[in-house]
């Protein structure tokens, strides 16, 4: 049972066959897929499902905090787990590509920034956009 799948059942939700395929191909996912690629990924192990099953099922995970949806400015909602970890999230605008990362000193001026306005930071997003530096 992938980690997602195992989120799901302790969240007591009802686990189909196709939410179990839908769960394992989130797990899997090494990169921001977003629907229509959850379903062709999901249709190629299970041909039974359909894309309202995905959105359906993208939307209950969403909605029971296990998945993150993100909108990189491409038209498209990209999926990912929520994270154990904070990250942050480089896109590449010619390719579409996401690099995750974390930097320590971009998250102490964050914090930093938040206290001099008089406030106590409790979450936060940071989205670069970016182009490859051409040689």
């Amino acid at each position: 049972m992938d980690r997602l799948e195992k989120l799901c059942v302790e969240k007591g939700m009802r686990m189909t066959d196709q939410r179990r395929v839908i769960a394992r191909v989130l797990s899997q996912a090494t990169d921001h897929p977003d629907v229509e690629e959850l379903h062709r990924r999901a249709h190629a192990i299970d041909p039974h499902i359909s894309i309202a099953t995905v959105y359906r099922t993208v939307r209950l995970f969403e909605e029971s905090g296990i998945i993150e949806r993100h909108d990189f400015r491409d038209g498209r909602s990209r999926y990912e787990e929520a994270p154990d970890h904070h990250h942050d999230h480089l896109i590449d605008m010619k390719t579409g590509k996401v690099v995750e990362f974390m930097d320590e000193e971009i998250e102490r001026l964050q914090q930093a920034i938040a206290e001099r306005l008089g406030y106590k930071l409790v979450d936060h997003r940071l989205e670069l956009y970016g182009m490859p530096i051409e040689d």
